[in-house]
């Protein structure tokens, strides 16, 4: 019970439970392993948390989590500048980029349209994405939304903004569940909806 757990590791309890997907049974095998671990291995981890905080930031240009800005994909040469890979958040993009095969550029929404929630084009990268595709010779915009409501409402709305501007837009192959999220995903699978990413509407290829 938890007024049975000393102060300090209730404290840590509480802590852990603020996790993603963590509850309080598996918040309290952790801070217990934590507890049987050495000393050395904690600071580690606090250590490692500090210098994440410290050291990420967002890259300026296509939204990415980077601890260089411009980040290494914006500035490596040989990456495709006309392709970007339109994604809601950074943990999308890493989960693209480990799959291997994309040779392009990415820019990261940070959200996705959700009236409900109160989140609207304007609290997105959309303007940034405008500047982006005017100023960089973009000629096609793949659209790597999460299959949810509003990640299909977010690809309608990039859809509608950017078609009549006769670029290629094109989704990923959906082989991902309805609710699923593409930071868990496996590699295959994102390689194969890559390679058979359907066109929607713009120019022909």
């Amino acid at each position: 019970m938890a007024g049975a757990f000393p102060p300090s590791l209730e404290i840590l309890v509480t802590h852990l439970m603020k996790l993603p997907t963590i509850g309080r049974r598996s918040a309290e095998r952790l801070a217990f392993h934590l507890l049987k671990s050495p000393r050395e291995q904690s600071v580690e981890l606090s250590e490692a948390v500090v210098r994440m905080k410290d050291r990420l930031r967002r890259c300026s240009r296509c939204f990415n989590i980077t601890e260089d800005d411009p980040c290494a994909i914006c500035r490596d040469p040989s990456r495709d500048s006309k392709i970007l890979c339109v994604v809601e958040d950074a943990p999308d993009a890493l989960a693209v980029e480990s799959a291997g095969g994309f040779r392009g550029r990415y820019h990261v929404l940070e959200g996705c349209l959700s009236p409900l929630k109160g989140v609207t084009a304007g609290d997105l990268h959309i303007a940034e994405l405008d500047e982006r595709v005017a100023s960089e010779g973009v000629e096609e915009l793949i659209l790597a939304m999460n299959p949810s409501v509003d990640g299909e409402a977010t690809a309608l709305f990039v859809t509608q903004r950017y078609a009549p501007k006769g670029l290629r837009l094109s989704r990923i192959a959906l082989g991902l569940p309805m609710g699923g999220s593409l930071e868990y995903a496996d590699e295959q699978t994102l390689q194969h909806a890559l390679s058979g990413r359907t066109p929607i509407s713009g120019r022909e290829s």
